[in-house]
């Protein structure tokens, strides 16, 4: 009897079907076909009776992508109790690790695009693509050891955090505390009513749950705060057991239809007609900062943290490894896709180049990632076809 496996819930085709929307998106872009499709991202959709009034392309970013920010909360989640994260002895060697993959882009951004209007794109290469990253490993990894897998989903995992952090903190405006804390009412009888669903589930509680979801989305968006955060606050709180089942049959959704859309809206920008050394800073800050300033803060500060070991016993993974991590670090595609629309959301100029520049430089990330990750699984069978 054969298995039918949903490629959707793999690794390697939602990175493909991912990168290809963003192709698409940006191919268009720069097409006669520019006009209709921007015209039609651009038309406004409002919820009557409330403050609600949001283009296309924003209720793709604010709206379909809570629902992705939701299922990443979920896998938080779980990694935190009962996964990888779960200890303090767990966390310390990827925490490391993830403060220099977050620390040397930073800084390397800083140094290029640091002055002027481009000053507060320095989020933007901080983030890791988790479901790209580990589809690039799927790819190219075989035989390497399952401890390179661990800790780059450990290290993923914590750059998410940081991510939403970053989100939730500094792209809040003008917030209108009310409605937050309407919004966090909400969030807690989602987390009652889920501990009501149970392990069997409830028609009715379920209809419920999707209803003050909803309502929280809205209030979360209306209070000034960004809204995928509603999906997240939903994702931490949710019952394991409903949440493990929500998470299982959204996963497809969000692979096949939610990421790529979004990959395809943000991408849809035009190239701009200008020389290289006409780039904003931006551009040129992000292209650096996520394929070098991942693999040298990753490798670097990973290094630094395989000495925290007990004494006689060997590192757990060697510098090659690490920096093959980092480059795997370096494709920050859809969180760094996000975080540049929300930096530069007041100039679409510099917001363009930037997402141009998540573009180019999570695909040079992608390059060497494909190169280092073949090279060292190569290395890894040899050695355990020798032993």
């Amino acid at each position: 009897m054969r298995i039918s496996v949903n490629p959707l819930r793999g690794q390697q085709f939602p990175a493909v079907l991912l990168l290809v929307a963003a192709g698409l998106g940006l191919l268009l872009a720069n097409l006669p076909t520019h006009d209709p499709i921007a015209a039609a991202l651009d038309v406004h959709l409002a919820v009557p009776g409330t403050s609600l009034d949001l283009s296309l392309a924003h209720w793709v970013s604010d709206g379909l992508l809570a629902v992705f920010f939701f299922v990443v909360a979920i896998e938080l989640r779980h990694e935190l109790t009962h996964g990888e994260l779960d200890s303090p002895r767990k966390a310390l060697q990827p925490a490391i690790a993830a403060t220099g993959g977050v620390l040397v882009p930073i800084a390397i951004y800083l140094l290029i695009a640091g002055e002027g209007a481009t000053a507060s794109g320095w989020p933007i290469p901080t983030a890791t693509d988790i479901a790209f990253a580990l589809g690039v490993l799927a790819m190219f990894g075989r035989g390497l050891p399952s401890s390179v897998r661990v800790f780059l989903l450990a290290l993923a995992i914590l750059d998410d955090i940081i991510g939403i952090v970053f989100i939730a903190v500094l792209f809040a405006r003008d917030v209108q505390w009310v409605l937050l804390g309407a919004a966090v009412v909400g969030v807690l009888l989602f987390w009652l009513l889920s501990r009501r669903l149970g392990a069997r589930g409830h028609f009715a509680i379920a209809v419920t749950m999707i209803a003050v979801g909803v309502v929280c989305w809205g209030l979360v968006a209306a209070s000034g705060i960004h809204a995928t955060i509603a999906g997240v606050l939903l994702g931490l709180v949710m019952a394991p057991t409903p949440a493990s089942r929500s998470r299982h049959a959204l996963e497809p959704t969000v692979n096949g239809a939610i990421l790529p859309l979004f990959a395809f809206v943000a991408a849809f920008v035009v190239i701009p007609a200008v020389s290289p050394n006409e780039l904003s800073p931006a551009f040129w800050g992000i292209v650096v900062a996520l394929p070098v300033g991942k693999i040298i803060g990753i490798g670097v500060f990973g290094w630094l943290a395989m000495r925290i070991r007990p004494r006689g016993t060997e590192p757990t993974l060697h510098l090659p490894d690490l920096l093959a991590a980092g480059s795997l670090g370096g494709i920050g595609f859809t969180v760094s896709l996000l975080l540049a629309n929300l930096a530069f959301a007041d100039d679409a100029g510099i917001r363009d180049q930037a997402i141009l520049g998540v573009l180019v430089g999570s695909l040079l990330s992608l390059v060497v990632a494909g190169f280092t990750v073949s090279s060292r699984a190569r290395r890894h069978r040899r050695l355990a076809a020798a032993s």
